[in-house]
């Protein structure tokens, strides 16, 4: 059957689907490890170089994919393990996390679309210390080292008329911190994934690009600062969920006739502006949103 282009922000899942041609994987490399006990699976992309990210699509840098096929579920104590991975993951990614220093979360996307409230449901239960500390000093925690730890909300380009970036930018300028983390809904490839997946990337992020909605990117050159990106992917392409299904019934029946096939390509056009979630993402999104807010408190020692 006629390829077609699969939207996608899991690097993850763009190397699988290189894995065919091995020539177009050079200048990437890819290490896994599975957590038995907890049924959790590692995989570190790394792109080492012009030519690979070329061939991803992506830009050069680390993405680290953490898999738990039960993150969705009600279970409080498998939660806290997604956590505390989460948090070492984080604590290796986030840049000068060994010393004292000033951080900024900004959860991007809509609160009033829930497969994209991730972002502001984080941030609206982070354990935020920046002004406690400026008022009052280390003293109000009795600690040595505190990090300053600052939320952003922006909010979407049609209720703000502003670019999330601009906002952002601004602030950054403003307030000065010395890291940005990103949260932010992504897209996948297969629905097996969602909500099932946290991704980790020093790279920064662009918003919308999985749904096709293109923004200005949140990166260390646009802002001036290192940006580290948390996604969760929580829809898949439309057109992707028929186009398996499509083929997987034809490794069944045999290859398809060509009228079919160019009736189906012409109908999967039609799909490429829908996006498909959960009938329990409301649910899985305040689950995933504890978990990401308890790793980034644990790994910021909040």
């Amino acid at each position: 059957m006629t390829s077609f282009k699969v939207r996608t922000d899991l690097a993850l899942e763009v190397r699988e689907n290189m894995e065919e041609n091995a020539s177009e994987c050079r200048g990437v490399s890819v290490h896994e490890e599975y957590r038995e006990e907890s049924e959790i699976r590692i995989t570190r992309v790394v792109i080492e170089t012009m030519n690979g990210a070329r061939a991803m699509g992506k830009p050069m840098g680390t993405y680290i994919t953490l898999e738990a096929p039960a993150m969705a579920l009600p279970d409080e104590n498998y939660h806290q393990e997604i956590s505390r991975e989460l948090a070492q993951q984080l604590r290796n990614i986030i840049p000068g996390i060994e010393q004292e220093f000033s951080i900024m979360v900004v959860g991007l996307g809509n609160r009033d679309v829930t497969a994209d409230a991730l972002g502001p449901n984080v941030v609206d239960n982070l354990t935020i210390t920046r002004h406690m500390v400026k008022e009052y000093g280390k003293a109000a925690f009795n600690r040595n080292k505190v990090h300053m730890v600052s939320g952003l909300i922006p909010g979407v380009m049609a209720k703000t008329g502003m670019e999330s970036q601009e906002i952002i930018k601004g602030v950054v300028e403003r307030t000065k911190p010395d890291v940005v983390v990103v949260i932010d809904a992504l897209a996948a490839r297969s629905t097996k994934r969602l909500n099932r997946t946290i991704q980790i990337t020093n790279t920064g992020i662009h918003p919308g690009s999985g749904v096709g909605n293109h923004r200005n990117a949140i990166t260390e050159e646009t802002l001036g600062v290192p940006v580290i990106a948390i996604g969760v992917p929580t829809v898949v392409d439309a057109a992707t969920i028929v186009s398996d299904a499509f083929e997987k019934m034809m490794r069944q029946t045999g290859e398809e006739p060509i009228e079919i096939q160019d009736e189906l390509l012409a109908g999967l056009g039609e799909l490429y502006n829908m996006y498909v979630t959960g009938k329990d993402v409301d649910y899985e999104i305040k689950q995933i949103g504890h978990i990401i807010c308890n790793a980034l408190n644990s790994a910021l020692e909040i």
